[in-house]
């Protein structure tokens, strides 16, 4: 089978696109014939092994120990083993693989059960494959860590990347009144989206306004957590879900202490994939509630051009990748 694959850590050009051999499940897992994937800020991080703890996480100091990235995936149920229950083959699924293995840069992939959802009916592979490991942050972010409840004030500060979409959506879903901060060029796509008000970065600083949030959620754009501070109202909390790399620093370390000496909550989510939480977000798919944005679609073939364009931080929405199949 075709896949992507590299052995340095390194730049896009590290990825080989060559033919593998095609995995065989074990009693426990699901063979998925892979239709679609799309990339996460999560793969050019164990790319690049950018930060260097990277390289503890991906179980590989000098070199990958996954050779394969690719998390979320889209595709149907090729085989399965003895074990699993769930599934049959022929089924569609959709799911993250981030806790087993990655790998969804090929034809076919193996991944346990507990990976994998049955794909919303509606959607095509490419948009299902948009969904897993953003939506789930997002929903994890605003209903587990921000605790966000009907008519509060709710920030999005990132509004326009993969995670930030799904969160501008679901902040409406649950009828909080919604501000989404992005780009100029963004600001169309947050409105469609659903946002009842919309800061433009370039010519506003939503932590200088004046303004007060209950419930901030950052997924990029960097300001210090000092502004985000400022920026919630006195019982409010800051949910960092993605980020810098001193973002990030801040929320884990600064954040801690800055919630011992106040009512305002500070802090990073640590998102954890189920497919409970999965199957929360396929029903609001299905209902229309809420809706994949893709910016870009690649060929397999052509994924080294989808990293050099994810590397730029500019998508709009998730940049997806077109399983083609040989046979």
């Amino acid at each position: 089978m075709k896949a992507i694959v590299y052995t340095r850590y390194g730049t896009p050009d590290e990825l080989q696109y060559q033919e593998v051999e095609k995995p065989t499940p074990q009693d426990n897992e699901v063979l998925v014939k892979v239709q679609a994937v799309s990339l996460n800020s999560a793969d050019w991080r164990l790319l690049t092994a950018n930060p260097f703890l990277v390289r503890l996480m991906a179980g590989g100091l000098l070199k990958p120990a996954h050779t394969i990235l690719g998390a979320d995936i889209a595709g149907r149920v090729e085989a399965v083993g003895s074990q699993i229950t769930q599934f049959q083959p022929g089924d569609e699924v959709y799911g993250d693989l981030s806790g087993c293995g990655l790998g969804g840069l090929a034809e076919y992939v193996c991944a346990r059960e507990t990976a994998l959802a049955l794909k919303p009916a509606n959607l095509t592979f490419e948009q299902a494959a948009a969904v897993p490991m953003a939506a789930v942050t997002a929903l994890q972010g605003l209903r587990d860590k921000g605790q966000i409840q009907p008519g509060q004030k709710v920030l999005i500060n990132g509004a326009s990347g993969g995670v930030g979409t799904f969160a501008v959506q679901l902040a409406r879903w649950f009828g909080a009144e919604v501000t989404a901060v992005c780009s100029t060029r963004n600001v169309d796509q947050a409105r469609a989206l659903g946002a009842d008000h919309v800061i433009d970065y370039t010519r506003e600083d939503f932590t200088r306004n004046g303004q007060r949030y209950d419930l901030i959620l950052a997924v990029n754009g960097y300001h210090p957590i000092a502004d985000y501070r400022r920026a919630l109202s006195p019982n409010g909390i800051y949910v960092m879900a993605g980020g810098s790399n001193q973002q990030l620093f801040e929320a884990l370390l600064l954040g801690s202490l800055m919630s011992m000496t106040g009512q305002k909550k500070m802090g990073a989510l640590t998102a954890n994939f189920s497919p409970q939480t999965l199957n929360f977000v396929s029903e609001l798919l299905e209902a229309g509630q809420v809706v994949p944005v893709i910016d870009r679609c690649y060929p397999l073939s052509e994924t080294i051009e989808a990293f050099r364009y994810l590397g730029e931080g500019h998508a709009r929405g998730k940049i997806v990748i077109s399983v083609e199949h040989s046979h």
